[in-house]
């Protein structure tokens, strides 16, 4: 049986040193797990933008789209954990837009479009509204992932 690492940050034995940076077209906004699991915010990365970062090994990172929550992935994960930085380098990151699938796009694109309050005038099945009315949220999601 496969033992998971949990989602949050266990130590701060080893320091490493990392730089984020923003490949994708949105803002993105930095979350650090602490010691609980909670996500701390360090703040919005432009698009091509960068954060520097004195971390440790053993300190999980993820990262959203700040306007509505969308995952975006780091060096390809969902969850980055940082690595060692040999030679005190500084290691790069790359935060990037993973492929949505096409209900993730179109729920996107209508609730940018549509207001809440309208949501519920569209002539679409009841599931998609509660989906659309179901905004992510980065604690839930977390939650699930540690399950």
């Amino acid at each position: 049986m496969e033992t998971r690492t949990p989602l949050k940050s266990l130590n701060s034995d080893t320091r490493t040193y990392v730089i984020f940076i923003n490949k994708s077209s949105r803002r993105a906004r930095a979350w650090w797990l602490d010691f609980k699991g909670k996500p701390v915010s360090y703040g919005d990365i432009s698009p091509n933008g960068t954060l520097r970062m004195n971390t440790f090994l053993t300190h999980p990172w993820v990262f959203r789209v700040t306007e509505n929550g969308a995952k975006l992935l780091a060096n390809r994960q969902e969850v980055y954990y940082p690595t060692l930085s040999e030679n005190k380098d500084i290691i790069t990151v790359n935060i990037t837009t993973p492929v949505y699938s096409l209900r993730e796009c179109c729920l996107m694109v209508i609730r940018r479009l549509v207001k809440r309050r309208d949501l519920n005038r569209l002539e679409i099945p009841e599931m998609l509204k509660h989906d659309l009315v179901t905004v992510p949220d980065l604690s839930k999601e977390l939650e699930i992932m540690n399950s």
